[in-house]
């Protein structure tokens, strides 16, 4: 097969046995790789009512057709598994070099299945697979879970994803880390492999696999990072996603002291990308073939907060920084990287935090619930003594490893109606109150709360794509932002599955037509624009069904009363979206019924007709 291996390794942790299988040419295909394989196969292996952190849940970690090649940001995975934070199904992504020499081992993806009674960790070369004992890994840190196996297996071509701690002992936020800080972070993938006793991945890859058209890919991966830069995004390289801090405070997209608050200048720009540049960076580190170069590597020379290696990101700062009001760069940065050494998703940790310091300033929390910290707003001290207990689940961290919506269920007293959270996933950084497309993407997206299915923000304030139909968007920011969602949720779907970063198609204006030419000359395929829309359409609707399965009803699909609370500054003064309206708007334009439920027109018009049975059994 041009662009793959043709081979899936599954893992069985139960009897610890391994076994190859053909990746099946047609579902390929249908929906490309990443995600939307991930999903197809999910939906007929993972049943909907099994408990997550149980052996039914099974984990899909999968590449695309053109990871391992030249092809620019082409270097990521994709994690799917049914998530015990939102008790659906979740994809998850992460970028860095551990996915294509996964791949150079031969296989396009794992399924790790079962559950292992004694901590293992998975050795994979050219050459073999082997299921290994991790007793003496169980416990280490993911930096230190790394150094040993590099350190085992021959060095730093020997690339790791692993869990920490926080996984081990099923903090809802735990997940993989790879690569030095690289995260797959959002829903929990990591308890899910700690219920599994699977420590880490280790690989060492150096096969190659066929490009129907090697030469016309090559070229094309040669002209794409010469091209100019889309507008506004050219600050991307010099200061990283940080530098959404320093551009971002007009809009009121930054949501600050857990989304009471339509701006905090002062501190956005303590922690923006260009205070970083000139106080603590000192590298800018680039994933797997990635022009780019957005990550950071920083160094605080001194002080409680000293260290070194990988540096916060936008949604790090935003979630430990601006959700605290800690305006410590150096504190900040250091509560990010416990949050890698722990493994555990930045945004759901610090937001967790964040709720955790308004239900202490309300009374709900007590010195007694944690452990004597004082949980005041701006303490750098309080956040990351909270997160350090956090990662360890120790004390005060069992409870913040609950989760935010299981901690305000947990508390009562009105506590949910300020825990910003979309079916147990907790919210990431940009604001539905300054972007309104946002609400329908948060309500209603298929993992929980997330902005990256799929970054309709971008497309809001100055993307067009009118070859999938969307142009000039209306005056009034109630209409057209449901279609704005739709369609970015689809053309998330397509990248996640083509297994992409999400900045390609916005710094080098990568529009569908164009990733369909290149996909074609990777894989052979003849995919047009039309056809990725509906790919995309397709795998955001099976999603959409077999978390239906799961028991979501439209009920479901809905914000925190507090991020529709308007605000009294800031570029979101005043400002709430119509979530009723935006999501109505959002079904119709997928296909759905007024209740959110695929009809069975669109089942049948998308290739999925195996679903009808499931949702219309009478």
């Amino acid at each position: 097969m041009n662009g793959y291996m043709g081979k899936l390794l599954r893992v069985n942790l139960t009897n610890r046995t391994t076994k190859m299988e053909g990746l099946n040419p047609q579902m390929a295909r249908d929906y490309i790789g990443g995600t939307g394989l991930g999903v197809r196969m999910a939906y007929d292996e993972i049943p909907p009512k099994c408990d997550p952190l149980g052996p039914e849940n099974k984990v899909f970690i999968l590449t695309g057709p053109l990871t391992a090649t030249n092809y620019p940001t082409a270097g990521r995975y994709q994690v799917i598994c049914k998530s015990p934070a939102t008790g659906i199904l979740c994809d998850a992504s992460s970028g860095g070099h551990w996915a294509a020499y996964m791949k150079r081992t031969g296989y396009d993806g794992l399924v790790i299945e079962g559950a292992s009674d004694k901590p293992v960790y998975l050795w994979m070369t050219d050459d073999k697979v082997e299921i290994r004992d991790a007793a003496d890994l169980w416990g280490k840190d993911c930096f230190a879970t790394q150094e040993e196996l590099q350190k085992r297996h021959g060095g730093k071509d020997v690339y790791v994803a692993c869990i920490g701690p926080a996984g081990e002992r099923g903090a809802m936020m735990a997940c993989l880390i790879n690569d030095d800080g690289r995260a797959p972070g959002r829903g929990g993938n990591g308890a899910v492999l700690g219920a599994k006793k699977l420590k880490a991945i280790a690989v060492k890859g150096t096969k190659a696999f066929p490009l129907a058209k090697e030469a016309e890919l090559k070229e094309e991966c040669r002209k794409i990072p010469q091209r100019e830069k889309a507008a506004g995004w050219d600050l991307l390289t010099p200061y990283g996603t940080a530098q959404v801090l320093d551009n971002s405070q007009l809009t009121g997209d930054i949501p600050v002291k857990n989304w009471q608050l339509g701006e905090w200048k002062d501190g956005h720009t303590k922690l923006g990308g260009k205070h970083m540049a000139d106080t603590i960076l000192t590298k800018r580190p680039a994933c797997y073939r990635c022009p780019i170069a957005c990550a950071r590597w920083v160094h605080v020379k001194e002080g409680p907060y000293a260290f070194e290696g990988p540096g916060p990101e936008y949604e790090t700062l935003g979630s430990l920084g601006s959700m605290t009001l800690v305006d410590d760069l150096n504190a900040v940065s250091y509560a990010g990287h416990l949050c890698n050494v722990y493994g555990m998703d930045t945004i759901s940790a610090g937001t967790t935090i964040a709720f955790a310091f308004e239900c202490f300033e309300k009374g709900l929390l007590t010195l007694a619930d944690t452990d004597g910290i004082e949980l005041r707003w701006g303490s750098a001290d309080a956040l990351v003594k909270a997160t350090e207990k956090l990662g360890k689940v120790d004390g005060f961290g069992k409870l913040l490893a609950l989760g935010m919506k299981r901690l305000a269920e947990k508390l009562g007293r009105g506590a949910i109606d300020f825990a910003c959270q979309v079916k147990g996933l907790e919210s990431p950084m940009h604001d539905p109150r300054a972007y309104f497309s946002l609400a329908a993407t948060y309500a209603a997206s298929p993992r929980g709360s997330c902005h990256l299915h799929g970054a309709s923000m971008c497309f809001e304030f100055d993307n067009s794509l009118p070859e999938w139909g969307l142009k000039e968007l209306p005056k009034d920011p109630n209409k057209g932002r449901g279609k704005v969602a739709q369609v970015s949720l689809a053309h998330a779907e397509v990248f996640n599955s083509a297994v992409l970063c999400y900045f390609l198609p916005f710094y080098y204006n990568v529009r569908p037509a164009e990733l369909a030419h290149h996909l074609n000359l990777a894989t052979g395929a003849s995919y047009t624009s039309d056809e990725l829309l509906t790919i995309g359409n397709r795998i955001s609707t099976l999603h959409r069904a077999y978390n239906i399965r799961c028991g979501l009803t439209a009920a479901d699909d809905k914000l925190s009363p507090r991020q529709l609370q308007k605000t009294n500054e800031g570029g979101n003064k005043d400002k709430s979206p119509d979530v009723k309206a935006i999501l109505a708007e959002y079904y119709k334009c997928f296909g759905w019924s007024r209740d959110g439920v695929p009809t069975k027109a669109t089942l049948k018009k998308l290739g999925l007709s195996f679903v009808v049975k499931d949702l219309y059994p009478s």
